[in-house]
């Protein structure tokens, strides 16, 4: 084969077949991910089985274990996507963004997650209060890295005079743990409230609150 056409076969688009593979993929890989995201939620990591997570996903079993090899390569899977999804309300913040804006919105998108996936924070809580041992190293690392950008950002922003907290840290950590705690501690939130569960009000008034009590502790509001 020539260098030409090397270089021919190499850019090649692909085909409406190759997309359509990559479709399939994608979505049975969806699939797979919310049913065992509700597997794992009901049944724990130890109850849990693949013939179960098959079952719920209407696969066969082995789909999943082509995809995903194992339950602990699955689990892990999950673990990722949900803060993956989390941190998402951060990832395009700079030194240049407005902190108000960036941090209302990763509030009011972290106060949604839990009001609309309360499985995934609960799932994510019971890893957590078990020593963490399936996200040790995602946590010692990928997380990690997350962090210390966003801090560093946070720094300069002090030093910009934007923003008047000095320990950044600290504010990750109060702003996972409110809105966190609406999903992981639902029953006893809604039993306070004397109630069955949530209503399209709650995630509203607990904005309502949060978002100004945060911004003002930033010297935002």
């Amino acid at each position: 084969m020539t260098q030409q056409n090397q270089t021919n076969t190499l850019s090649a688009p692909e085909t409406p077949a190759h997309r359509s593979q990559q479709d399939i993929r994608a979505q049975n890989q969806a699939l797979i991910l919310a049913a065992a995201e509700e597997e794992f939620v009901l049944q724990s990591y130890r109850g849990a089985t693949m013939q179960g997570i098959a079952d719920r996903a209407g696969l066969p079993k082995a789909n999943i274990h082509y995809y995903f090899k194992n339950k602990k390569n699955l689990y892990k899977a999950v673990l990722r996507s949900i803060i993956e999804e989390w941190n998402e309300g951060l990832v395009t913040m700079t030194v240049d963004s407005d902190p108000t804006i960036v941090i209302e919105n990763f509030v009011r998108t972290k106060l949604h997650q839990a009001f609309t996936r309360p499985n995934r924070h609960k799932l994510f809580a019971l890893e957590v209060i078990g020593g963490a041992p399936h996200l040790h190293d995602f946590m010692s690392t990928t997380m990690q890295e997350w962090a210390l950008d966003k801090i560093e950002v946070m720094k300069t922003w002090h030093e910009q005079g934007k923003i008047g907290v000095t320990d950044p840290l600290q504010l990750l950590i109060l702003i996972w743990a409110t809105t966190q705690r609406y999903a992981e501690f639902e029953t006893e939130i809604v039993g306070l409230m004397a109630k069955d569960g949530y209503d399209e009000q709650d995630e509203a008034r607990a904005a309502e609150f949060l978002v100004p009590f945060i911004l003002r502790g930033c010297g935002l509001y």
